[in-house]
């Protein structure tokens, strides 16, 4: 196993990365739960330069006998096995997974929430060199939000794909190439692999798109949401109605926050550039609430009322989520009858989310490692049974494509629509640009500024100085805060 000078970079990572607070953007999952902390991943002392020689990020010549495999919910867990064919058995509890070749893959899930995930992450990976064969972390998930935390080339701690035998360019070429730039560290080499693309579209309420509109047809709903404009005039018909546009200005931030044209942070950089895509959040969203177009009394999302605001007593006509919203929020807090909700394109395309695989440094299972990889994100047939069993948009163009085109295809829980003939022609127009690890702060302390500014307890100087007092507390090493002028 390669030595390298990361304990000090998890460490730093581990103060600052757990100090974020808040709950989760991905699904939460329901499952067991088992949380260990002395499993791990990574390093050691001597500086090395990267390389793709897997021996440097091997602890055995020798395949293990347990794959440890770490994540915040059972998202993984199922999908794994669901469609790995060498799968034989699984706990009564859930948290051993029998293969056929007798290995066993124990998993550990730790809750997103308050950063717990990660905070016994990180206290892992800095005990993965000195750590028990069975007790070495084997593969890790992570989230969009904290993805290069991870695939940080210094870091090195997730191993380059290609090191673990996997080409990008062909044993991936079907996956969106948005997802494998945000898989790849700032050399643009691939340390990861996901099973999901996570475009956005507008899922709305059918009984209120009629009230409101006397059609609940997508192509038709469309049309009166297309831009941001329309769908502000929209949404005074939906007000004069007695509903809301949406439940909460947090509901569109990812739209523009996900849209922005550079990183927070530059390479190298200490300061935080404000995208102009983020003042017209903020402008917008004042405009908005003030409006009445969202629910004053819902601040956020991932709370009771956020959910409440899904229910079938709710006046909240629409949300901006992925296919993953559709399976994992709106249907455990939808208490109607199904075929309620419908989709189609919002008023721009965008990504949220996506849940990363990470083989780690200092494994002793790199063959399990690539097996599991290419099978849960890089073989359609099995992403296309994953699509079809849970509704995920998953990760391969051509099977995507198939699916939205497949006249036989429908979602009961959405009225028989087919949600892929939208989905797959927004994927088709994501780019992202590079992530930095600053990116989850970022992402959490502007909305929480902010949305005191839009709820009228600060003006909008204070909300911009507590952004910058807030983030420099959360990133010590930050200098400058620069806004658009």
């Amino acid at each position: 196993m390669r030595k390298k000078v990361i304990g000090t970079l998890l460490a730093t990572s581990l103060v600052l990365g757990l100090t974020a607070c808040g709950s989760s953007d991905t699904p939460a999952g329901n499952g067991s739960s088992k949380s260990t902390d002395s499993s791990a991943s990574s390093a050691s002392s001597e500086v090395s330069e990267p390389a793709a020689d897997l021996s440097n990020y091997i602890s055995s010549e020798e395949e293990g006998k347990v794959i440890n495999i770490w994540s915040w919910n059972t998202e993984f867990h199922d999908r794994l096995e669901k469609v790995y064919d060498q799968v034989e058995s699984t706990s009564e509890d859930g948290t051993v997974t029998k293969l056929k070749d007798g290995t066993e893959i124990h998993w550990t899930i730790n809750p997103n929430q308050d950063g717990v995930y990660q905070q016994k992450l990180d206290e892992a990976l800095l005990k993965q060199a000195d750590a028990a064969a069975d007790d070495k972390i084997d593969i890790f998930l992570s989230e969009t939000d904290y993805v290069t935390k991870y695939t940080d080339a210094d870091a090195d701690v997730a191993i380059p794909v290609e090191a673990l035998g996997i080409d990008p360019n062909t044993d991936l070429a079907d996956q969106y190439p948005f997802t494998k730039t945000v898989a790849s560290d700032a050399n643009g080499v691939q340390r990861g692999s996901t099973w999901q693309a996570c475009p956005c579209l507008l899922v709305y309420r059918r009984d209120i798109a009629k009230d409101a509109f006397g059609t609940d047809d997508p192509d038709e709903i469309h049309a009166k949401v297309a831009d941001w404009a329309t769908l502000k005039a929209t949404g005074e018909e939906l007000k004069k109605k007695g509903y809301f546009t949406f439940a909460t200005y947090a509901d569109t931030f990812r739209a523009y926050g996900n849209s922005i044209s550079k990183p927070w942070v530059e390479s190298g950089s200490t300061e935080i550039n404000v995208d102009p895509k983020i003042m017209d959040w903020i402008n917008d969203s004042k405009e908005w609430l003030d409006a009445g177009l969202f629910d004053k009394n819902i601040k956020g999302q991932w709370t009771d009322d956020w959910n409440k605001s899904m229910g079938s007593k709710s006046k909240v006509f629409s949300f901006l989520l992925p296919a993953w919203g559709i399976d994992f929020v709106i249907n455990p807090n939808w208490d109607g009858e199904k075929g309620a909700w419908a989709v189609t394109d919002g008023p721009q395309a965008f990504n949220w989310g996506g849940s990363f695989v990470h083989g780690c440094n200092g494994t002793d299972n790199p063959q399990h490692i690539k097996d599991i990889m290419l099978a849960i994100t890089g073989n359609k047939d099995n992403l296309v049974t994953i699509t079809k069993e849970y509704l995920d948009f998953t990760n391969t163009q051509s099977g995507m494509k198939e699916i939205a085109e497949d006249a036989s295809f429908s979602a009961e829980f959405l009225g028989g629509e087919n949600p892929f003939k939208y989905f797959q022609p927004a994927a088709d127009s994501i780019s992202m640009t590079t992530l930095s690890s600053y990116d989850q702060g970022c992402v959490e302390l502007i909305q929480n500024s902010f949305g005191d500014y839009f709820q009228g307890e600060v003006d909008f100087d204070k909300a911009k100085e507590n952004f910058e007092k807030a983030i420099k507390e959360r990133y010590p090493d930050i200098t400058a805060v620069n806004w658009p002028e």
